[in-house]
């Protein structure tokens, strides 16, 4: 009983709130950017979500950006539209339009193949499509000198998946070293973590080399001594909005997979250091 309290909870949670759309995410963003903030809007879809109406979604989010704009870029998900060229291209055509880019994420290591053929297809049209690279996977490695010397700007994350074959056993030398791939490209490298001594390794480096970097944090985790950390460095900080009807499902499965995150919070409210 436990257990199908533990895995229905999400979803029970997410039919009975109500759920932030593109115009909430905005207005949201539009908040931050007043202090500063860039920001990033990503749809979170619900389960077997028709295509349409995700594209649909970040039609009506762009719409409204596009009376107060500010320093966005759309963050999208190539499995839920199926890794349909045609699709994904008209929804590039019209951020662009609108002066917004694209940044492909949030795909399992059995995605990879088809989401960084299609960043490259997308690349020559639209030069500011952009896309993650897990730390934790060892293929990140190759994908990363893949697209070093191209317009691409990448985001470094630490990783949700496992890599199956390989998964690397010290995230934290393996973001590191991925990071240090990267630095001295002229394309914006993002480095998203909530963790400060990661941040500061990760973003030292990159302005060592002259790389153009920022920090890039999820809304509603805890960033304060991460921020400490882009300030003395003086690198902007861009904030991560998800919006849509799985995010809210999403976000609690993932915080009863880490009960640590109520312990991470208080540390990050008291200013201490991660373990």
């Amino acid at each position: 009983m436990l257990r199908d309290l533990r895995y229905g909870l999400p979803g029970l949670v997410g039919r009975s709130l109500p759920i932030l759309d593109g115009l909430g995410a905005v207005t949201i963003g539009r908040r931050a950017a007043r202090s500063g903030r860039a920001i990033t809007i990503g749809y979170f879809e619900a389960e077997g979500e028709d295509p349409d109406n995700i594209v649909l979604a970040y039609h009506r989010a762009l719409a409204a950006w596009r009376d107060r704009p500010f320093d966005l870029y759309l963050s999208v998900k190539a499995p839920p539209l199926a890794f349909a060229f045609d699709r994904l291209h008209a929804l590039a055509a019209a951020a662009r339009a609108a002066g917004c880019p694209l940044m492909f994420d949030a795909h399992g290591p059995d995605q990879a193949d088809r989401t960084l053929a299609l960043v490259e297809r997308l690349l020559p049209d639209f030069p500011g499509t952009g896309c993650v690279l897990p730390a934790r996977w060892h293929r990140s490695f190759a994908d990363a000198a893949r697209f070093r010397d191209t317009t691409a700007p990448l985001r470094i994350v630490a990783g949700e998946w496992p890599d199956p074959e390989r998964d690397e056993p010290d995230i934290d030398r393996a973001y590191a070293m991925l990071v240090e791939s990267l630095a001295g490209r002229r394309a914006p490298v993002a480095v998203a973590t909530h963790r400060p001594a990661r941040a500061a390794q990760a973003l030292a480096a990159l302005q060592r080399a002259g790389t153009p970097c920022e920090l890039e944090q999820l809304r509603g985790l805890p960033g304060r001594r991460c921020r400490t950390v882009a300030a003395r460095l003086d690198v902007p900080v861009r904030l991560y909005v998800p919006f849509g009807p799985g995010w809210l499902p999403y976000a609690l499965d993932r915080a009863l997979a880490r009960p640590y995150l109520a312990a991470w919070l208080l540390r990050d409210g008291m200013g201490r250091a991660d373990p």
